[in-house]
């Protein structure tokens, strides 16, 4: 996250029970004013919590490629946000991190996160937060998710804000 709102990677990562940051997402000629909810370091019970649906209009699910585990942990928490809403679509951003790595440290291949994507009707991208390769393309394409189901009949806000967790 460090590397989208602040420019620098941190290579030290300490995990965090919730962060907050604010950022302008420019998409099609567009400012967005985003508010990013950061839940990492938080396990699949505790990160969605009834405070985590007010108000959020899309959401990034992000697994490293070096990890088999946090791969399969997108669908689960995919399936836990819909059922939480109690809705059959939601714009989600599934995120592969961490694309910078040699083939012999991948758990995950690209062809696998894309179709994990397209399974479950979300937008995809791998990201190198390392090289700051493909992360202002995960967040534009997220907002790309947020508009396409405004277009799909969600009903616009008539504002460029919007809350991505």
């Amino acid at each position: 996250m460090a590397i989208y709102v602040d420019g620098h990677f941190v290579d030290s990562y300490y995990p965090t029970i919730e962060n907050t940051f604010s950022k302008v997402i420019r998409y099609k000629n567009t400012d967005f004013a985003t508010e990013i909810i950061d839940t990492a370091g938080q396990d699949e019970y505790t990160i969605l919590n009834s405070k985590h649906f007010i108000g959020i209009h899309g959401y990034m699910i992000v697994y490293s490629v070096a990890s088999k585990q946090s791969f399969e942990m997108c669908r689960i928490i995919r399936d836990k946000i819909l059922n939480h809403l109690g809705a059959d679509t939601v714009p989600i951003m599934i995120v592969g991190n961490k694309s910078d790595l040699r083939p012999e440290q991948r758990q995950v291949q690209t062809p696998d996160g894309k179709k994990l994507a397209e399974e479950l009707g979300c937008g995809f991208v791998e990201a190198s937060a390392r090289y700051n390769e493909n992360v202002n393309k995960a967040f534009e394409g997220m907002v790309g998710e947020i508009e396409k189901g405004q277009e799909a009949g969600q009903p616009k806000e008539g504002n460029t804000k919007c809350a991505v967790m």
